[in-house]
């Protein structure tokens, strides 16, 4: 099954289309929402509501399922719920209150030390012998996402047609909310992919993508995810990998931005005066969601610049854990 096929299929429909027409990113809900039809297709197969049931029963815990789980499949019901009401449908909103309000998450930044352990673990990785190239993708996919903040799912994704190896220039499309832009790499950066768009023009001179996957198309958000945590543990020998901090690729924009701010104050600029610059680069619909990163930075270093954290405490959106 591929489809939306239970009798909510076109109520759940109809949530993504308006959600799309709004500026956000199909994928953000389509599978959270196929996951929930076939849960009504085989448990509630003649039920057209979404009724309170079928939120609660679908919400239970599942085995081994963590908080950044259930608060994922949590956003994505409350959304549908209140979208049926304002539609004049008849359908339940869960409380926000059920995972206990505001998600709890902190992306994870790392130190210097840690950054250089992980790209020497990065560089490490063998040839297989299986097709795969990750030997050849890892070290330039991740670079390029650390060193122009892109979301993981724009460096998975870039296609040939839009990275300009004369001039350094990447054009991000297919992005959240189709705000396009273009991000300039450092010279180091640029030398990297051409030298690895060389590599790239014999193993996979076919295919559209500058990141390709062994069958051409792009490579899956899980395979992403896969490797930077086994690059993670490579890079923390001794240590039981249960006791590691989690990392996920989207934590190397993380650490983008948070470079990119300490840098400024380092030079004593105004931050505020310089967000707007950082929204742009990032690709970020709010400057709300650019001050994010003011937030995360150790407070007795921005102090010293004049913040305003009340201000900022208001302005800062609730962080999104499930989408890229």
């Amino acid at each position: 099954m591929n489809g939306f096929e239970s009798k909510l299929a076109p109520l759940m429909e109809a949530m993504i289309a308006f959600k799309e027409a709004l500026g956000y990113s199909r994928v953000s809900y389509e599978g959270t929402l196929l996951n929930l039809d076939r849960f009504c297709l085989r448990h509630y197969p003649s039920d057209t509501c979404l009724t309170r049931d079928i939120v609660l029963k679908w919400m239970e815990k599942r085995p081994n399922e963590n908080v950044r789980g259930i608060t994922a499949r949590s956003c994505v019901i409350r959304q549908l719920g209140k979208y049926l009401c304002a539609m004049g449908q008849e359908a339940y909103i869960l409380p926000p209150e059920f995972v206990g309000g505001k998600s709890a998450f902190v992306p994870y930044l790392f130190t210097d030390d840690e950054l250089r352990a992980l790209f020497s673990a990065v560089d490490a990785v063998k040839p297989t012998y299986n097709g795969s190239r990750n030997h050849m993708i890892l070290p330039v996919i991740l670079r390029l996402i650390y060193t122009c903040g892109l979301r993981p799912n724009e460096g998975r994704e870039l296609k040939c047609r839009n990275v300009n190896l004369e001039t350094g220039e990447v054009f991000i499309t297919g992005t959240k909310r189709h705000k396009e832009r273009i991000v300039v790499m450092s010279d180091d950066m640029l030398t990297l992919c051409r030298e690895y768009d060389t590599q790239r023009m014999i193993f996979s001179a076919g295919s559209e993508y500058f990141f390709p996957h062994p069958n051409g198309g792009a490579h899956a958000r899980s395979w992403l995810s896969y490797q930077i945590n086994m690059c993670w543990r490579y890079a923390n020998p001794g240590k039981d990998s249960k006791s590691l901090p989690a990392v996920r690729a989207y934590d190397l924009r993380h650490r983008f931005a948070s470079a990119t701010l300490n840098r400024w104050l380092d030079e004593k600029k105004d931050l505020y005066a310089m967000l707007p610059y950082l929204r742009t680069y990032m690709g970020h619909s709010t400057l709300a969601a650019t001050a994010y990163y003011i937030h995360l930075l150790p407070e007795t270093l921005v102090k010293s610049a004049g913040i305003d954290w009340g201000m900022l405490e208001s302005a800062i959106p609730e962080v999104n854990t499930w989408a890229e």
